[in-house]
């Protein structure tokens, strides 16, 4: 008894020795802060809306937008009570007050429009200013009033090139799948439609001579800087290899007709899906992969695994298509960073800083710092949302947790003694704008 009295006094006195054996964490170094919010950063994904006259709305924002699926449960910062908001608008439009009172909102609307009004085409411009965002790339199905380039970079969506048959069975195996496959076969004969066909070629090799080359080459002229595929939507990320000769069989027996077998339309799919990603890479276009948990009510986690793309990464015949993972694999940021080591594959943070709160992203930023942090993009996802919460506020919600995030990693890491405070605001900049300069050419 005597020894073991002995033993837990030992430990106390110990304990009492080193406070720090458990400590609380710390902040980020205030100066450093102030140094990253200065960086006018490269958002490398969003979802802007274009300026609208009176009576008019944009639904191009994006070619799969949530509007059009069921009710589903929202994350904690998605909500439209979430206060944070309230931040937003003192920051953009003076908001006097930190409820959401419905005379208070009310007021917030009319000095929103007032706002809008004043600056005219002049507005996502300005906002980007407020954001501290120098260039912004628009995942759009069109660019539109207002989003002229340098400011604006277009990210046009190829995901229809890859769905040119019979979708009904894809329609029938999930609710999200049944909302979003019209709006792919809607875009399709867009695509069509600019290429002045009214219906498929009859052979794979007119399909993808008349259809997805010009496709692709029509967007690269008509300004596009990269291609977005929100692929995770429609169906797994387990994008095999397939022959031509096999492609070529599935699509001239189903093309005028008819539903084609699962597994032959898989390998359709897998080889236009590579074939675009080969085109776009020879145009000098960067591809965008949707690789994200969510989202939507039957949105399949399992098929949005960054380790499903591995057969894509390594294809010695995409050696010269940079893809980059949007939202970067979350929640599998740490299997994110081992994919940074191929030489053609970049990751985003987007969605990442309007969802988790600084703390928790400022681990996956530390994490993919310590692995490869010229691969790093920033990128918040700014979307319209509910009500008076639009791009603006989720853009600037965003980019604020980003560069808390920043600051909370840098710090640490400083104090860990892995970087200098140089080599700090160094990696600040290759995140928030020097990485996508080298990426896009800018």
């Amino acid at each position: 008894m005597n020894k073991m009295f002995a033993l837990v006094s030992l430990c106390a006195v110990v304990l009492a020795a080193f406070p720090t054996a458990l400590p609380a964490q710390s902040g980020a170094d205030p100066a450093l802060r102030l140094e990253i919010a200065k960086i006018k950063a490269i958002d490398n994904h969003t979802h802007v809306t274009k300026v609208v006259g009176s009576g008019e709305e944009d639904h191009e924002y994006d070619a799969l937008p949530f509007e059009l699926l069921e009710a589903f449960p929202l994350m904690v910062r998605l909500r439209p009570d979430n206060l944070e908001y309230t931040a937003a608008w003192k920051a953009l439009f003076g908001y006097k007050h930190s409820d959401m009172s419905e005379a208070h909102v009310r007021e917030l609307s009319e000095v929103k429009h007032r706002v809008t009004r004043e600056h005219g085409d002049a507005y996502p411009a300005w906002v980007l200013d407020q954001l501290g965002i120098e260039v912004m790339l628009a995942n759009r199905v069109a660019m539109g009033r207002g989003l002229p380039a340098p400011r604006f970079r277009w990210v046009s969506y190829i995901d229809a090139l890859v769905f040119p048959l019979n979708n009904e069975a894809a329609r029938g195996a999930n609710l999200d799948y049944r909302a979003f496959y019209p709006a792919e076969e809607k875009l399709l004969k867009r695509y069509l439609g600019d290429q002045n066909l009214t219906a498929l070629p009859a052979t794979l090799k007119d399909y993808l001579s008349r259809v997805v080359t010009a496709t692709l080459e029509r967007q690269k002229r008509d300004g596009a800087v990269a291609v977005k595929f929100e692929i995770a939507y429609l169906r797994k990320l387990d994008l095999d290899d397939a022959s031509e000769s096999g492609a070529a069989r599935v699509y001239e027996r189903w093309v005028k007709g008819g539903e084609p077998p699962a597994a032959d339309y898989k390998l359709l799919q897998d080889f236009l899906f590579r074939y675009a990603s080969r085109e776009a890479g020879r145009l000098g276009l960067v591809v965008h992969v949707h690789v994200f948990d969510g989202g939507g009510g039957s949105y399949v986690q399992s098929g949005s695994n960054p380790m499903l793309l591995d057969s894509v990464f390594n294809d010695p015949t995409l050696r010269k298509t940079n893809f980059v993972m949007v939202h970067g694999g979350y929640p599998f940021t740490k299997t994110t960073a081992g994919m940074l080591s191929k030489p053609n594959v970049w990751a985003d943070f987007s969605a990442q800083d309007l969802l988790i709160y600084p703390r928790a992203l400022s681990e996956v930023l530390r994490n993919w710092m310590e692995y490869y942090p010229e691969k790093i993009l920033f990128g918040t996802d700014a979307s319209p949302s509910f009500g008076e919460i639009g791009w603006e506020e989720t853009g600037w919600l965003a980019a604020e947790t980003a560069r808390d995030a920043l600051a909370l990693a840098l710090t640490d890491m400083i104090k860990d003694k892995e970087i200098t405070r140089e080599r700090a605001v160094e990696l600040a900049r290759m995140v928030l704008r020097d990485n996508a300069k080298k990426l896009y050419d800018f």
